[in-house]
């Protein structure tokens, strides 16, 4: 699977998913215009790798600041292929990361991670986009 890195903008966020290594990184803010045509491509890679691949251990890095609800569904649909991953034995790691004083990227954080049984999910202080 090819990587895929994009430069962030105003709107939507750095990506670099580096299937090879097993590392995916989304840094920054997400609004863009349109979710799913931003989104959707992501996803469909992420799909064709965990298809591709079987056990190689996935670490994904979400170091946003400010996302919109539409990216936030989006967001869901990338971590349940991992989740689905995860529950077939494959070494998943969602790392949250937020800023020690955002409650908010907090508490979304902690949303998302009480919807995962088998993947694992990091919440990380103190770190920002």
């Amino acid at each position: 699977m090819e990587r895929i890195t994009l430069t962030r903008t105003e709107r939507s966020p750095e990506v670099d998913f580096d299937f090879a290594s097993g590392r995916l990184v989304l840094r920054g803010e997400s609004y863009p215009e349109d979710a799913a045509a931003f989104f959707g491509p992501l996803l469909h890679a992420l799909r064709g790798h965990l298809a591709e691949t079987q056990a190689s251990p996935i670490t994904f890095d979400v170091d946003l600041v400010y996302f919109n609800s539409s990216s936030a569904k989006a967001l869901m649909n990338l971590f349940m292929p991992l989740e689905d991953a995860a529950a077939e034995g494959r070494p998943v790691t969602i790392r949250w990361m937020f800023s020690a004083d955002d409650d908010v990227i907090q508490e979304a954080g902690e949303d998302f991670a009480a919807d995962f049984t088998h993947a694992r999910f990091e919440m990380i202080a103190g770190v920002t986009a």
